[in-house]
């Protein structure tokens, strides 16, 4: 693996150019999710979908809001996914799991279209995320 010798080198690497179309997509991206709607950002590789959403999930958010960032990749399953959203929420009762009181929960979950398919052409990790915004 290949390492720095400066920490000015690994600084330039984290450097983030806004431009219009960053500005407009964190804009918007905020404005769902301040309204409780769930949002979807799609577009072509390297078009700066992550930067922009995890920049806006980490630190553009009001302060009752609570995020956490989930990573999809092809071994995911439905069962890691579920122990991943449940270890970030607080049990309030029996089989009752939510964000802390006065709290809003925000997952990010990057590379959502990873998980494999099964044998029926399904993908369970979606499946189960989709069940969980029914319930909003």
């Amino acid at each position: 693996m290949f390492q720095y010798k400066s920490a000015r080198v690994a600084e330039v690497l984290h450097i983030e150019v806004p431009t219009m179309d960053m500005v407009r997509s964190s804009y918007l991206l905020g404005t769902l999710i301040e309204g409780e709607y769930p949002a979807l950002c799609v577009g072509h590789t390297g078009t700066g979908k992550t930067v922009v959403v995890k920049a806006k999930v980490t630190a553009g958010l009001p302060k009752n809001f609570l995020a956490d960032v989930i990573i999809f990749s092809a071994r995911t399953s439905a069962y890691q996914t579920q122990d991943l959203i449940d270890s970030k929420l607080v049990r309030r009762r029996k089989g009752v799991f939510g964000p802390a009181l006065g709290k809003k929960q925000v997952f990010f979950i990057d590379d959502f279209n990873m998980p494999t398919l099964e044998v029926y052409g399904a993908q369970p990790p979606i499946e189960l995320i989709r069940q969980w915004m029914d319930f909003k």
